[in-house]
């Protein structure tokens, strides 16, 4: 009975992490603000930087704290609420609160990019990476945000500071996860750390494509109204 309820509680906290990721607040912020879908207009992705572009500087930061927050709340919610009980009962210690909050950081980036509420058309889940982070192990979010605003003020290309943050928060998970929770070897949280990294770098195919062209957009926001 005890193992019924500890697999009924992961599937809840799996459902719970793929859902809150497929809430597209890009879609829902560009339809309030500007009566239109912003996967129609620009790069057709659903995150903070192709709103500003189409749609504005409000809507476009209210995205960001958002897609934040939902992958924050993901992670919370696994550590906090989910995870304890299944790890009290023993089953496994893999099935701990925080290697639980990694994998289901990773279920709220796969609602982000492919979120079952809007079609299965979503973002590339660097928002939603950063809440998860600040989760997890906030010293890599702070090195990875580190590293794309610095880039992004000498490149003005979001998907390359996106791309080479990715890379750092992997580097800084593996280097610092211990520091944060030292009672957990720190291989199984890189993996997903990895997996997390490689599922945003392969959302961002198609500016690998025009970076290596030279036909990668720089950074040029709409004003709001």
């Amino acid at each position: 009975m005890e193992t019924f309820k500890a697999i009924l509680c992961i599937v809840g906290a799996c459902v719970f992490s793929y859902a809150l990721g497929s809430i597209s607040f890009a879609v829902i912020f560009s339809k309030l603000f500007a009566k239109k879908d912003v996967r129609d207009f620009g790069s057709g992705n659903a995150g903070m930087t192709n709103v500003m572009r189409a749609v504005g500087v409000l809507p476009g930061i209210l995205t960001f704290v958002c897609d934040v927050l939902k992958g924050a709340a993901a992670c919370a919610a696994a550590k906090y609420l989910f995870f304890p009980y299944v790890f009290e009962l023993g089953i496994h210690p893999w099935l701990n609160p925080v290697y639980g909050a990694y994998f289901c950081g990773l279920l709220c980036i796969i609602g982000h990019a492919f979120p079952i509420f809007f079609g299965f058309k979503g973002g590339k889940g660097i928002a939603t990476s950063v809440g998860i982070f600040a989760v997890c192990c906030y010293p890599a979010i702070i090195a990875g945000l580190a590293v794309f605003i610095l880039c992004v003020l000498i490149s003005k290309i979001v998907s390359l500071s996106s791309i080479l943050a990715a890379i750092t928060v992997a580097i800084g998970v593996f280097f610092a996860h211990e520091s944060v929770n030292p009672a957990y070897p720190t291989t199984p949280a890189f993996i997903l750390t990895a997996l997390i990294a490689l599922f945003v770098i392969i959302k961002h195919k198609d500016n690998i494509i025009r970076l290596i062209n030279g036909e990668e957009k720089r950074l040029v926001v709409r004003k709001g109204e």
